[in-house]
């Protein structure tokens, strides 16, 4: 599936954004610009069922893995996926292969809560969030990350967050294939502190991003770009 895509800066250094479940390439509306005043040529992916990209019947790991393929230059100097984005990149990273790769806070695996209640259970009420439920349930978030999410979520097929309920409990986590960082929230609700230790075990370079919501990128902008320091 070829996905709509937005783009910042010029260049043959290339960076690759993938945005998590209800969001949009929009969500990078001040991360691109960021990586573009640092050289790159930023492409932001519309994942299946998000933005202006097609919907589809049926939403699996492999057709938004995929679909990013299908969408953007192989072997871009730097890859950054976001939660659903991150599990996307970990199914699509050994063939993208990117120079380095980042996941923040990503969904390698989908935690079932307490009770048995998988965390993807209720997503798709978000679909009729109004703003000000946004701003309560986002505090940190400013008017403008309000109104952007808005915006996305005017633009998202709830069908996928039904999709993703079917891969909780799967093992996503990919191999470091290439040079790879795991940004986490904190706290996180993906990746546990012992899910942390595992991934520095398995070769990944783990950094937290204190007082960070799951949304760093849009919660803590310079923070998240502080914890890319020496990275990017």
């Amino acid at each position: 599936m070829q996905l709509h895509t937005r783009e910042w800066g010029t260049g043959d250094r290339v960076a690759v954004l993938i945005h998590g479940i209800m969001a949009s390439s929009e969500c990078w509306w001040r991360v691109g610009p960021a990586l573009a005043e640092r050289g790159y040529r930023v492409i932001a992916v519309d994942l299946p069922g998000h933005g202006a990209s097609p919907r589809a019947e049926s939403y699996p790991v492999e057709l938004m893995a995929s679909s990013v393929l299908e969408s953007v230059p192989s072997a871009p100097a730097l890859a950054i996926g976001h939660s659903l984005g991150g599990l996307t990149l970990a199914a699509a990273v050994d063939r993208l292969l990117p120079e380095k790769a980042v996941y923040s806070d990503p969904a390698f695996r989908m935690p079932v809560l307490e009770g048995g209640v998988a965390v993807t259970d209720g997503f798709a009420a978000a679909k009729d969030w109004t703003a000000e439920q946004i701003a309560a349930m986002h505090p940190g978030f400013s008017a403008e990350e309000v109104a952007v999410e808005v915006e996305m979520l005017k633009g998202w097929d709830p069908q996928t967050a039904l999709a993703l309920g079917k891969v909780v409990g799967i093992d996503f986590t990919p191999a470091p294939v290439v040079p790879s960082l795991v940004q986490i929230a904190d706290p996180s609700f993906l990746v546990a502190p012992a899910f942390a230790e595992e991934l520095r075990e398995r070769g990944f370079e783990v950094r937290i991003v204190k007082g960070a919501e799951h949304t760093i990128h849009r919660h803590l902008f310079d923070d998240f770009l502080s914890g890319l320091d020496g990275y990017i």
